[in-house]
């Protein structure tokens, strides 16, 4: 009995969440509607008032970029017109308050959703050897409504 112990005290009995987490999310999240990549792994999350912030490690990221709207199709995936460089030297980590689970490591690059609906930000690893690349798996972390 001993051996489950961590998972009998974890909020609503979910091994992603993290404590102080005040929703509980679906076993598929989806983020403003989209559906996070079917690969994800390593998934925490935290939520509270009526935001979550979902930490995923995926070699899909750039899929789920474009299927978002955050990206378009066509883009190069550090456009400036799309997003921003998050400022975390190389390898240096940060994991937001309140999230559990490993940290996301700099180089980082930062999506905003733009213009109507429902808001989703995405904070992700970049390759620190090739500036044009994600890490591979790359961390991300999802920060979305959920009211």
């Amino acid at each position: 009995m001993w051996l489950f112990q961590d998972e009998l005290f974890k909020p609503f009995g979910d091994a992603r969440a993290c404590e102080g987490s005040t929703t509980e999310l679906p076993q598929v999240i989806s983020a403003g509607g989209v559906p996070l990549p079917a690969d994800a792994s390593d998934v925490h999350y935290a939520t509270r008032e009526g935001t979550a912030q979902v930490s995923i490690l995926s070699d899909r990221m750039p899929d789920y970029l474009h299927r978002a709207g955050l990206l378009p199709q066509d883009a190069k995936p550090f456009a400036e017109q799309y997003g921003s460089a998050y400022g975390l030297a190389t390898d240096e980590g940060e994991l937001p308050k309140g999230l559990c689970g490993p940290a996301l490591k700099g180089p980082a690059w930062s999506y905003i959703t733009r213009g109507p609906g429902t808001g989703v930000n995405v904070l992700i690893e970049r390759s620190p050897v090739d500036p044009g690349l994600f890490r591979s798996p790359t961390r991300a972390v999802v920060t979305f409504d959920i009211t």
